[in-house]
């Protein structure tokens, strides 16, 4: 995984609308799964130690960490280098979620670079058909999630008149630290939705009941106390989406 790769044939690069869309879906599937299923073989594979790598996603579904392409200009635009550099510095979990973003924006720039030659319409539909997948920040979120450490723990879900759990300033923090603790561990694969920071027991937070996306309060400008009013919370993102069904 440490050899520089080879660049692309000319011959094998998509060039329809739907070629460019089944290359982006597949290498994105790549990158989610480095991310989230295989999620500790990637990290494993980013040694600190080791020169510049950077995650790609392949056209056949796989990922590989890997130094970047040797030819100047590269045959396609690559992603973020030196990701492993970075690896040890941060909470893993933060480091995973700046993998994910570098990722979303390199997934963007290989779509867009094949997609040249195509006309404005035809990049429309491209794009179109691309955003109707979670991108991979969105997928990894979505996975932590669904590993029953957020809203299917034992911790109460945040909504309707428990809207305010995770509040520990305004709301649990006159018991001891140690439920604090017990709290964080029992959140601790939590990101915002909206910053992507890591749940605190020591912030306000509120959850989604549309897509069930966990927020700090400060990001989504829900205080505590408008919280005890609100029966059924949407997110910025499902209300917008709503508006614009209508």
């Amino acid at each position: 995984m440490e050899m520089a790769r080879a660049p692309a044939p000319a011959s094998s690069r998509p060039r329809t609308v739907e070629a460019i869309y089944k290359d982006f879906a597949a290498r994105r599937d790549g990158l989610v799964r480095a991310l989230t299923s295989d999620v500790d073989d990637f990290y494993d594979f980013c040694d600190p130690d080791k020169e510049n790598l950077c995650l790609y996603g392949n056209p056949d579904g796989s990922w590989e960490v890997a130094l970047p392409a040797e030819e100047v200009p590269p045959e396609l635009p690559e992603p973020a280098l030196g990701i492993n550099f970075a690896r040890n510095g941060m909470h893993r979990r933060d480091w995973l979620s700046l993998v994910a973003v570098h990722s979303d924006s390199w997934l963007l720039s290989v779509a867009f670079f094949f997609a040249a030659p195509l006309s404005a319409n035809e990049r429309k539909r491209l794009f179109s058909l691309i955003n109707d997948h979670p991108n991979v920040y969105e997928s990894m979120v979505a996975r932590k999630h669904s590993s029953g450490k957020s809203r299917h723990s034992s911790k109460p879900k945040q909504r309707r008149e428990d809207v305010h759990p995770k509040n520990s300033r305004a709301v649990a923090r006159g018991t001891e630290e140690d439920d604090d603790e017990e709290e964080d561990e029992e959140h601790s694969e939590t990101f915002c939705g909206s910053c992507g920071g890591i749940y605190s027991a020591s912030e306000f937070w509120i959850g989604c009941d549309i897509c069930e996306r966990w927020f700090h309060g400060k990001c989504v400008r829900i205080t505590p106390a408008k919280a005890e009013h609100i029966k059924h919370y949407k997110c910025p993102d499902c209300s917008s989406s709503k508006k614009i069904r209508q």
